[in-house]
């Protein structure tokens, strides 16, 4: 049976459903060691990492950004991340108008002054897997529990578990560079995000649902940071959906088919006619969080969302899919029964995925987080009644960024940002570190002493005399003999000039007299 991956119809569902099957083991050569030792040359990767194909639907629906607009939208993600207890408590939901050229607003617009806004404008790829961290909240958590993970990792496992694992690693997202070889550093690497979390939380154990997850994490982040994020989405997100029993998920199903009544009463009634049940079609695209059913630009900016505002997104996106696929008389007419129904929602139309259209569509939906509180409240009543008390209580669930890093205040060294590539800087030259001398002399000369001046030992019997202390006078005007010229202090007398020779003086200068008048200026150098 035909259905839809990431926006690719996948012809051959047993690498998906079935847990166990060596004979398609042995006849899938994507992944095989020859295949992973030199790709053919039809084979081309997208700039997500999905190989031949995979993402069909990809390159139309993804809205590429001039390297301008980028190149801001990263500097801004940059200051958020260094600022980020602040942006959190003060900017979070802030909005302030656009204004025009002229000063005047521009209505309707607004400028992306909140962490909202720009997680709605889409993370800038090359910052993505550090927001998604500090979104989550997995960053105070690995800072808090430092060495949590190699502790976790260098345990054996539960033989159960590890083994179920196993089996479900070259399922996961099987198209794409880092997973498709078998035994590489992609299906390593989520072997270790999920056999440490069913050691960290034995009582819940492993779910198929949360490979998709901690694989989408792994293509941006490490193993450390990706567990971490697994576990704050499981805890914090959507507590309760991969616990045994999965009542959280047939909870939440039943919140989505109420909320459906109000946003799309068509669909609402069909499927209420033929007793379609939410978690019939519901069940993949909330565990798996769409990320094995829309294209992947699509995914990016659910994830986005949703990491930011919790999981009215998620409730959102399957009202937005539900109402553009059963929302019109039109659709109802192609089915009339339960098997066409559930035909058409496995194949999603590309046009309701599309990148674009979809987020506006999600931007548009009425149902806030307190819509849904309200309608759990409902719901679980009811469930209490007809069905008893939950086998499996799950903690309460976190409406986006802001409510899980009110719940765990954070240090202000848990929010430090960490490299990962650290180089050694070389160690300054000499010749460096006399520049950096000269440079603060120089600096220093306005603040130092004035300079005593040196008495030149070669002057010239009609040079006047030089100060003996005090500051500095400027100079005698050129021919000026009288003994005046020369500086008082307040201390001494002036000293009277020797008597000069007794030729007369000549009644011009000489070129060599003028060049001992100017060897003998203020700037009286030692000069040979």
């Amino acid at each position: 049976m035909a259905r839809m991956e990431n926006g690719r119809q996948s012809m051959d569902t047993r690498s998906i459903r079935t847990i166990s099957s060596s004979r398609m083991d042995d006849e899938s050569s994507l992944g095989s060691d020859s295949e992973i030792n030199g790709f053919t040359s039809d084979r081309q990767t997208d700039k997500y990492g999905f190989i031949g194909g995979a993402q069909q639907h990809t390159e139309e629906s993804a809205q590429d950004l001039p390297p301008q607009v980028l190149r801001q939208r990263e500097l801004k993600w940059l200051d958020m991340l260094g600022h980020w207890d602040k942006w959190m408590i003060k900017r979070f939901n802030k909005v302030r108008p656009k204004y025009k050229r002229n000063n005047t607003k521009q209505r309707g617009a607004l400028v992306a002054f909140s962490v909202r806004l720009r997680c709605q404008k889409g993370i800038p790829p090359a910052l993505r897997g550090r927001a998604w961290l500090y979104l989550s909240g997995g960053k105070v958590k690995k800072e808090q529990n430092q060495g949590k993970f190699q502790e976790l990792d260098s345990q054996p496992g539960d033989p159960k578990w590890v083994d179920v694992i196993e089996k479900d690693l070259h399922r996961q997202f099987p198209f794409h560079e880092m997973f498709v070889s078998r035994g590489g550093h992609g299906q390593q690497d989520l072997f270790r995000v999920l056999k440490a979390y069913t050691l960290y939380r034995p009582e819940e154990g492993y779910c198929q649902a949360q490979a998709p997850i901690a694989a989408v994490l792994l293509m941006h982040m490490p193993a450390e940071d990706a567990f971490w994020g697994l576990v704050q989405i499981c805890e914090k997100y959507l507590p309760g959906y991969y616990s045994p029993g999965l009542e959280a998920i047939q909870l939440d199903g039943e919140i989505l088919f109420a909320v459906l009544r109000r946003v799309s009463p068509l669909a609402f009634r069909h499927l209420e006619k033929h007793k379609i049940d939410p978690i019939l079609y519901m069940t993949e695209w909330f565990m798996c969080a769409f990320s094995r059913t829309l294209p992947w630009a699509s995914v990016l900016r659910v994830w986005d969302m949703f990491l930011c505002d919790g999981v009215k997104i998620i409730f959102r996106v399957g009202l937005v899919l539900l109402k553009c696929m059963l929302g019109t008389r039109e659709k109802l007419k192609a089915c009339q029964g339960q098997y066409e129904t559930m035909e058409l929602l496995r194949a999603l139309e590309p046009r309701y995925m599309q990148e674009g259209f979809l987020v506006r569509e999600i931007l548009e939906v009425p149902v806030t987080a307190r819509d849904v509180e309200r309608e759990n409240y409902t719901q679980l009543k009811r469930w209490k009644k007809n069905r008893g008390e939950l086998n499996f209580k799950s903690p309460p669930r976190m409406h986006g960024a802001r409510v899980v890093l009110l719940s765990e205040p954070p240090r202000r060294q848990d929010l430090q940002q960490n490299p990962t590539i650290v180089l050694e800087v070389p160690q300054p030259t000499p010749q460096l570190k006399k520049k950096d001398r000269s440079f603060k002399k120089k600096g220093s000369i306005k603040k130092s002493q004035p300079v005593v001046e040196i008495p030149n030992p070669y002057s010239l019997p009609n040079d006047p005399a030089p100060p003996l202390a005090g500051p500095q006078a400027p100079p005698p005007p050129a021919g000026n003999k009288s003994p005046e010229a020369a500086p008082q202090t307040d201390t001494e007398p002036p000293r009277q000039q020797p008597a000069p020779p007794t030729e007369p003086p000549p009644a011009e200068e000489s070129p060599l007299q003028q060049s001992t008048q100017s060897l003998s200026s203020t700037e009286q150098d030692t000069y040979l």
